[in-house]
């Protein structure tokens, strides 16, 4: 294991007609792993990921052998064309697959590591690509106001039930306890709609369905990183639990589960973003153990 500092560069590819770029971290004393990594950013920003979290895991896991890309797509940080939403980016990822391969000739297989929406489009797209191997997805993004409703009524509700100042708050006067019945009302309508609602036509599935769809599809791996206060890591699971699409999927053998205690959603803590930092490159060791 190499603790030296990894070698940074940038590294510009094109996307169909557009330019894009890139950081590409290898590791300083040679030895680079067959498996590369590329990190994917997900929503309205730009390769440095919140809080530079994509900066240190990519450092970090070139430290350790594994040469990584992180990249802007199309129409962020400081690549060309117009932005897209996380349902649109599969060329995106597909690029930066064959740019870290082509400028890391050892490099045989690619593993694509995305946070929230970014994980969404790695399952839709990225198992589609030949030479992957592996998605690291964290927190994936399934929202849909069914799937907030019922992560709200069945998460929030409860915490809020068993909260001293919520109980204070109320005997005082001081809640909107008709506003908060209805809101409560209106969630759980939204939240049994989730279970009741019939599977959508193969032409028009939902991006949930499509998530589902490749992963079934899938061969390589997958490690599923989930934090354990984070909203949308439970409505993750909660939509996964009751949607026919996903049954049994996240039970394969082929899916290796984490969960980061008390963490957020972009693990902003040193702590937290070290735990998600040493359960890739473990994994990622596990994928190629001769590294």
């Amino acid at each position: 294991m190499s603790a030296a500092a990894p070698v940074e560069q940038a590294l510009g590819f094109r996307c169909g007609e557009t330019q894009l770029w890139g950081v590409l971290a290898r590791p300083a004393q040679g030895g680079e792993s067959a498996i590369g990594v590329v990190i994917v950013v997900g929503g309205p920003q730009y390769r440095a990921g919140s809080h530079r979290q994509f900066v240190l895991l990519a450092r970090r896991v070139a430290e350790h052998g594994f040469a990584t890309l992180r990249f802007d797509c199309r129409g962020m940080g400081d690549s060309d064309g117009e932005q897209r939403s996380f349902e649109d980016i599969g060329p995106d990822i597909h690029a930066a697959i064959d740019a870290l391969r082509r400028a890391c000739p050892a490099v045989r297989q690619v593993v694509v590591w995305g946070l929230c929406d970014a994980a969404s489009a790695a399952m839709m797209y990225a198992v589609s690509h030949a030479d992957v191997a592996g998605i690291v997805a964290a927190n994936p993004w399934a929202r849909s106001e069914a799937s907030l409703a019922a992560a709200q009524v069945k998460h929030y509700y409860t915490a809020r039930l068993a909260q001293r100042e919520f109980w204070i708050k109320l005997l005082r006067g001081g809640l909107d306890w008709r506003g908060s019945i209805g809101a409560l009302l209106n969630n759980l309508r939204q939240a049994r709609s989730l279970s009741s609602r019939p599977a959508a036509p193969h032409a028009d599935l939902s991006f949930q369905a499509r998530m589902a769809r490749g992963l079934a599809g899938f061969r390589g791996r997958m490690l599923l990183i989930l934090a354990s206060n984070d909203l949308t890591a439970k409505e993750f699971l909660q939509y996964t639990e009751s949607s026919a699409a996903w049954r049994g999927l996240l039970a394969d053998a082929k899916v290796q589960r984490v969960e980061v205690s008390d963490a957020d959603h972009t693990f902003s803590c040193r702590a937290w973003r070290t735990e998600v930092e040493n359960a890739t490159i473990a994994w990622l060791r596990s994928l190629a153990p001769s590294s």
